[in-house]
């Protein structure tokens, strides 16, 4: 895989860069990533995976941007609200590199279709902000053995993870919380999106150029107001109902 004169002088810090140079950026450029949401976390992670040289983009939203958007999901402007979220990212995404490929898909993702809107995907970016779809995006990783970066955020803090198989997201969060808050209910401070969405982004960077140590099996927590970060390893659960040792047994049963 080869690169324009534009690619080289767009991509120059990144090819002089040891840990991805020519190798890393050319498995970037052959790489497709699925972006679930183009909300608080999606839509900063789209411009950076953009930047970077990503060779195609998947952006599954069935979402319109509102001007409650605007404070935080920056691949949008004031001139896009009331426009589906996949066009107008798609816009924005292809003035800042039209060398990336952008496949629109303005669709909820539901355990019906996740597996056709993940499958094809060499990562996954999941920030949607339910943990329904969560669950359906997880399932549909591990069954397609597509490697999963998990972005939350909610008022001061965040957290990003990735999962790999085993364990996965459901082995860390088993059942939907009976009082989990929302940024509509409870808020959330703009630019923390932007922390939590380049964090994500730079995940699915690591996972694809084989860079560093990706948080796999671990999930960074960051707390915006004090300033503070840390990481806890998630154990696999055996009872998962994903990917636990009884439901390996069911299958071979099966």
């Amino acid at each position: 895989m080869t690169f324009s004169e534009d690619e080289i002088e767009r991509y120059a810090r990144h090819l002089v860069l040891s840990e991805v140079g020519g190798p890393g950026q050319q498995r970037l450029k052959a790489a497709r990533v699925g972006l679930i949401g183009l909300g608080g976390v999606g839509a900063p992670a789209a411009l950076y995976l953009a930047a970077a040289g990503i060779g195609a983009l998947r952006l599954i939203d069935d979402d319109t941007v509102a001007l409650s958007n605007l404070q935080r999901q920056i691949v949008f402007d004031s001139a896009d609200i009331g426009r589906a979220k996949v066009v107008a990212g798609a816009e924005a995404l292809a003035a800042l590199n039209p060398h990336v490929a952008l496949e629109l898909r303005p669709e909820h993702l539901t355990a019906e279709n996740a597996a056709a809107l993940v499958e094809g995907c060499d990562v996954v970016i999941d920030g949607t902000d339910d943990f329904e779809t969560r669950f359906c995006v997880n399932a549909a990783c591990v069954a397609h053995g597509v490697p999963l970066v998990s972005g939350a955020l909610g008022r001061w803090s965040g957290q990003v993870g990735v999962f790999r198989g085993r364990p996965c997201y459901r082995c860390m969060v088993p059942d939907s919380p009976p009082d989990a808050e929302t940024c509509s209910r409870v808020g959330v401070i703009g630019a923390l999106a932007g922390v939590v969405g380049a964090m994500a982004a730079l995940e699915a960077i690591k996972l694809i150029a084989d860079a560093g140590e990706p948080l796999s099996g671990r999930l960074l927590l960051y707390d915006g107001l004090a300033g503070t970060a840390r990481t806890v390893r998630v154990a696999p659960d055996p009872d998962c109902p994903v990917c636990g040792q009884a439901k390996a047994v069911r299958s071979k049963a099966t």
